[in-house]
């Protein structure tokens, strides 16, 4: 195994998710593990939630197809925008599909109809996100059609927050009134909701008059919370830890530059150690000069333009290694500051952690 892998603690994760459940009590939860279980490794995570998830929520139809192949049997929602030509694979599967405009809910019961086969649903409704869903103001015509379905079994409804990180939560709650105002019309229409939700992480800390029949945690599942100053309502801890080793050590004397484009170079005689890790492993070369590791306890800065495939250290005075231990998130690195040294949120360092990282997956 090469010596840059990552390191998953899966009982980190249960509590996590048992977390979770004891703050949204009564309500279903639905463990995202979408984007290979958020860069976390779908293939070890996903078999271990599931006897703790009432669901698993991805984005793709192949990721469900992946999860059906990986023996998990819980209900699977997908959650991304679906073609029709997609739909078979729904059934021959048994993934959930979500229902996001009325022609996706007809051909998806014309299919299920010819088929003699049962093809569920969930129905996605636009309350405030303009990405996919019919608009909460045109909800009364599709939610009458998918009573009227009656090959299709649309099991749920919901929508998606678009900012219920944010400490200020009026457009939240103004989703929350219009899904509300889309659930009133079952009573109108004289038929039962189905399961309703409506919550992400942000929605799970913030809202909890939104936390309905179920709710859907992603980034908190893994112990990161959403935003900076969301309300920390729920503990948890990431689960974790990116490690690597050093493979070269030596003095680099003042005006050798280090790295492509000559960024940065030493002013004094200074041990530079070099990490074999990098922007092809998801190590985003934008933190070049900003980045820092931990080696032996220890905070040092990364220096020179990161590389495909390694990236240097400044450890200054310090007898470091060949062979000695480099965390690169954990131990005091966490994914904000990941984020904060590539300019983006907590959620693209983690899921773009390459395929070519090795998972390791421990307890306790």
């Amino acid at each position: 195994m090469r010596p840059t892998y990552l390191e998953v603690n899966l009982t980190q994760l249960q509590r996590n998710l048992e977390a979770i459940r004891a703050h949204v009590a009564p309500a279903k939860v639905l463990a995202v593990v979408k984007a290979n279980a958020y860069g976390h490794g779908v293939d070890g995570v996903a078999p271990f939630l599931e006897p703790f998830a009432d669901y698993l929520g991805v984005a793709l139809v192949e990721e469900g197809i992946h999860l059906r192949e990986l023996g998990i049997t819980k209900p699977i929602l997908v959650m991304g925008g679906t073609l029709a030509d997609q739909l078979p694979a729904f059934l021959e599967h048994d993934l959930t599909l979500t229902a996001s405009s009325l022609d996706l809910l007809l051909a998806a019961d014309r299919l299920a109809e010819s088929t003699g086969k049962c093809l569920r649903a969930h129905l996605k409704i636009d309350t405030g996100m303009e990405r996919v869903g019919v608009r909460d103001t045109e909800a009364e015509p599709f939610i009458e059609k998918s009573i009227a379905c009656s090959h299709l079994s649309v099991e749920g409804i919901y929508t998606h927050l678009a900012n219920s990180e944010m400490p200020d939560l009026v457009h939240a709650r103004l989703q929350l009134e219009r899904f509300q105002g889309v659930l009133a019309l079952y009573d109108k229409l004289g038929a039962p909701p189905p399961i309703c939700h409506l919550c992400n992480s942000g929605g799970i800390l913030q809202l909890p008059e939104g936390h309905l029949d179920m709710v859907r945690p992603g980034i908190m599942l893994y112990g990161y919370y959403p935003g900076g100053d969301v309300q920390r309502t729920v503990e948890i801890q990431p689960a974790l830890t990116w490690r690597s080793q050093v493979v070269y050590s030596k003095i680099t004397p003042p005006g050798r530059p280090v790295s492509y484009g000559s960024l940065w170079q030493a002013e004094a005689p200074t041990r530079i150690v070099t990490v074999p890790c990098g922007y092809a492993d998801g190590y985003f070369r934008r933190m070049t000069n900003q980045a820092r590791v931990v080696i032996r306890g220890k905070s040092y800065p990364q220096v020179g333009r990161i590389c495909m495939d390694q990236f240097m250290v400044d450890v200054g005075a310090d007898e470091v290694q060949v062979g000695d231990e480099v965390i690169l998130l954990g131990q005091g690195i966490s994914a904000d500051d990941l984020a904060l040294w590539a300019g983006t949120n907590n959620y693209e360092p983690l899921t773009n952690i390459s395929a070519r990282v090795p998972r390791v997956y421990v307890s306790g």
